[in-house]
């Protein structure tokens, strides 16, 4: 708990914009080293200090001792449209930080291990296209994901890197996420989004994931891969990119549909081929276009309109379910066995309690309370 007041100490001084120095004078310590000290988990607060220090900075105590909050820890990076408020990201961002430490916090209390050894790509800013393509073809590869590589690959970033993905509603504009913290990584997703789109999205954080130690993305990207001008950022999502189109399209699978397509028109092969895929049309289209097969002239006659939802009504289309089975079986063992109270699991998912027993349903476990 010392550890957890250190860190959150910290960070609500820093987001208070206040030097050690600034807030040892209101606090009334005698030196700035007291604050260095809380903040280095060297020295405990006492109750009076910590009621004063909540006082100064802002805050309530669950602030500096809600294990169910991430508070001062782990690393977003958001796939939104550039015209989404600020606010609403930063509001977003707080209940999926509850929904990543509540998953946390939980696994800690059942015994759940978490991996020491987190995998990484060979790949850094200087990598070429070329070589974040090869990349997301061996991988494929090597998690055995088969011809249609979405199928699994959900499965397989939980299995191969121990990450969690949760299907999510977001607010508009808002594709996914994915996040950096202490004993968990994961992976957000709009589960209202199109199916290709949230497929590639989820190949796309998991490159971010498997590439974080060296290439850190920005707290926010733009959705659709509008990376206006140049630099650090337009580079590192152009690797994601390519990655991930890879990874979802290898091109062993991809070469021989693309060399039966015959007389086809070129829109009809690209919707029903990257519905094969579970893909949209067109990431299919960019992914011809890196790899070179698809010329100008074939490029200059196509008309994207025709490529949207792959040429199929968007209310054809299902959303999957909320959150993720592990989600939600780690909640339904801490209610079956009274480690969480059904209001305060409701709260944490901001759902209505009966929103809660349908979760369960959802995915097939007994509502382990009374409505």
């Amino acid at each position: 708990m010392n550890d957890l007041i250190s860190l959150r100490f910290k960070h609500a001084r820093e987001m208070r914009g206040l030097t050690q120095a600034q807030l040892t004078e209101k606090l009334g310590f005698k030196d700035r080293q007291t604050v260095a000290a809380i903040e280095a988990g060297q020295r405990k607060l006492s109750a009076d200090e910590l009621v004063r220090a909540m006082e100064v900075l802002g805050v309530d105590l669950d602030y500096f001792t809600d294990s169910f909050r991430l508070v001062g820890e782990g690393a977003f990076s958001w796939r939104k449209d550039r015209k989404t408020a600020a606010n609403a990201l930063a509001i977003f961002e707080e209940r999926a930080g509850r929904w990543i430490a509540t998953y946390r916090k939980l696994g800690e209390d059942q015994g759940v291990k978490t991996p020491i050894l987190q995998r990484r790509l060979a790949l850094t800013e200087r990598s070429s296209f070329e070589d974040a393509m090869a990349a997301g073809e061996k991988l494929g590869a090597h998690w055995q994901l088969g011809d249609q590589p979405a199928l699994k690959l959900e499965s397989a970033i939980r299995e191969q890197i121990g990450a969690l993905v949760l299907c999510v509603d977001t607010p508009a504009g808002i594709s996914g996420s994915a996040c950096q913290v202490s004993g968990l990584n994961a992976i957000l997703i709009n589960r209202n989004e199109l199916e290709g789109r949230r497929h590639f999205d989820l190949a796309h954080e998991c490159f971010h994931l498997l590439t974080w130690e060296q290439m850190q993305p920005e707290h926010t990207e733009p959705i659709e891969g509008d990376y206006r001008g140049k630099g650090r950022q337009k580079r590192i999502e152009q690797l994601a990119d390519n990655f991930a189109a890879a990874l979802l399209m290898p091109e062993r699978v991809l070469s021989p549909l693309w060399q039966a397509r015959g007389q086809q028109d070129i829109h009809l092969w690209l919707n029903r081929t990257a519905t094969t895929f579970l893909v949209s049309a067109k990431a299919l289209k960019w992914r011809l276009i890196n790899l070179g097969w698809l010329s100008k002239s074939e490029q200059s006659s196509m008309d994207d309109a025709k490529l949207t939802a792959n040429g199929r009504p968007k209310k054809d289309q299902t959303s999957p379910r909320p959150f993720s089975a592990e989600f939600a079986s780690r909640l339904h063992v801490a209610l079956s066995k009274g480690k969480l109270s059904v209001r305060r699991a409701a709260s944490l998912l901001d759902l209505a309690i009966e929103d809660l027993a349908d979760l369960f349903r959802n995915y097939g476990l007994p509502v382990p309370f009374d409505l």
